[in-house]
């Protein structure tokens, strides 16, 4: 489907749902691993303090926010303490770009120890990231509010293909912790090699971020990617109405039944202008789902219970 090019308000309202009481229960102890609330450099819609309100109005289990420039623990640290009411969880990691130092291990380091929960290989400083933006291929990925240094272009492998020295540093801490490992905006070539030998040094949590989207993934990588234990995450706001829409509910289905229900994760990768707040998406892509003949049990484990997996959470939380 070409990209939206249509111009959008900051925010999209939530489309009229047809099973709303059923997409409510069903977003009870929903969670969102990938929400871009702010302050960020990019603009966005909302705060985390505003998306931990609205996670808490519909019963979310957890939020983990990410931001391309900064790890976020802190901003979840102070939250949780300041709002323990809320009863959302909160978490975050780092996003392994040139504002981090790049592929650090220093910085993986630094995270893991203040609680965080993932490491996203490299993204806006992505050598792949750069070279699709450069190509046009990804016009509607969203700018930073003021210029920003240029990119230096970062890769996980050396000029022989193999994984570098660092990579393998940061590999080896986020196996120690039982940390995630997210392949961020690395091309698929790159993945492969990354999460072939990520399993070979012992991480358990392994994820793709938005396969079909900068980073080139075919049925086969994806199928590829799962037997060696990948999980694929894909981002709700590519299927939902708003500016990042790129694809239709049957896209949506055939990648999850190439997946498979047990490794695939619905996160909203949402924040961003022109697009619906993290949690309206969610209540869009459950309708989606359900629209789609989606049983139940599987829709809870798509938003729901395979992050809590990655998180360390029970399944279902305790019953009050």
């Amino acid at each position: 489907m070409a990209e939206n090019s249509a111009s959008y308000p900051d925010t999209v309202a939530l489309p009229p749902l047809s099973r709303p009481k059923e997409v409510e229960e069903l977003l009870v102890d929903a969670i969102d691993l990938h929400c871009h609330s702010g302050p960020a450099a990019m603009p966005r819609i909302l705060d985390h303090y505003e998306e931990m309100q609205d996670a808490a109005a519909a019963g979310f289990r957890a939020v983990l926010y990410k931001d391309h420039f900064y790890p976020g623990m802190a901003h979840a640290i102070i939250l949780e303490k300041l709002f323990p009411q809320s009863g959302v969880r909160l978490y975050s990691g780092v996003a392994l770009n040139n504002a981090s130092g790049g592929i650090n291990p220093h910085a993986v380091d630094h995270a893991i120890k203040l609680g965080g929960k993932i490491v996203w290989m490299p993204t806006l400083s992505a050598a792949n990231h750069i070279n699709v933006q450069a190509s046009g291929q990804a016009k509607t990925f969203p700018k930073t509010s003021q210029k920003m240094l240029d990119p230096i272009p970062l890769t996980a492998l050396d000029a022989n293909g193999k994984l570098t020295d660092d990579t393998k540093k940061v590999i080896d801490l986020i196996a120690e912790a039982n940390n995630i490992l997210a392949g961020g905006h690395l091309h698929v070539s790159e993945q492969h090699v990354l999460f072939e030998e990520a399993k070979r040094r012992g991480v358990k949590k392994m994820m793709v971020n938005h396969p079909t989207y900068v980073v080139g993934f075919a049925d086969s990588d994806i199928r590829q990617l799962v037997a060696l234990g990948v999980t694929m995450e894909h981002s709700i706001c590519m299927f939902i109405e708003g500016k990042s829409k790129k694809f239709s509910g049957d896209d949506l289905a055939h990648l999850i039944e190439v997946a498979g229900v047990d490794s695939t994760i619905l996160s909203s990768d949402l924040g961003l202008l022109g697009s619906q707040r993290p949690v309206d998406g969610f209540r869009s892509i459950t309708q989606m789902l359900l629209d789609l003949q989606m049983p139940h049990a599987s829709i809870k484990k798509l938003i729901s219970e395979n992050a809590a997996a990655f998180l360390d959470l029970p399944a279902k939380r305790a019953a009050q």
